[in-house]
């Protein structure tokens, strides 16, 4: 079913089924892209290196929308990822991007975007271990971040490379996967 003239779009799938439907719509004789990347996981015993999704819970197909109920019905599939009511097409450039970036052999991991208003951790810097809310950036480099306490903030200006999104792996877990890597 491989065609050029054909869109590709995000499927959202069930969480842990990325590879599982990746086969099956391969088997079905779709043009499908599941990235993965190589990542080191502590274990409480051991440290494995697995390959895992670079968009967790998402891979991408080309196909026909109007043929789209084939796709729908693949198990562990949850849903086209629409804008609005309307399923949203990708951009086989940025496709192509992510393509050339996992088989470049370069290192990479996925990176979530900060927006203003995620609560975010302090992994760096001498508030290493603080929460907070992203307020503003101040410039390219630096955020400026609420931190409350008894229902006062205060604002404090830090390296964006010092936080990452609140529900990321605790600090030591990935300094551990980083001493590693």
């Amino acid at each position: 079913m491989s065609d050029s003239n054909l869109e590709w779009f995000a499927i959202r799938v069930k969480s842990r089924c990325e590879k599982m439907v990746s086969v099956q719509l391969q088997q079905k004789g779709y043009e499908e892209f599941l990235p993965m990347y190589w990542s080191r996981r502590l274990w409480s015993d051991r440290v494995k290196v697995m390959e895992v999704p670079v968009f967790s819970g998402y891979l991408f197909c080309r196909f026909d929308m109007e043929k789209r109920l084939a796709i729908l019905r693949t198990p562990g599939v949850a849903h086209i990822v629409t804008k609005g009511k309307v399923p949203a097409a990708v951009d086989p450039a940025q496709l192509e991007s992510v393509r050339l970036a996992i088989t470049s052999g370069q290192p990479l991991r996925p990176w979530e975007r900060l927006e203003i208003g995620n609560k975010v951790r302090v992994e760096l810097g001498p508030m290493r271990g603080a929460v907070g809310t992203l307020l503003r950036y101040k410039n390219a480099t630096q955020l400026i971040l609420g931190i409350d306490l008894m229902q006062r903030s205060v604002a404090v200006e830090v390296e964006e490379n010092w936080v990452v999104p609140l529900h990321q792996p605790s600090p030591l877990a990935r300094e551990t996967e980083l001493a590693l890597a």
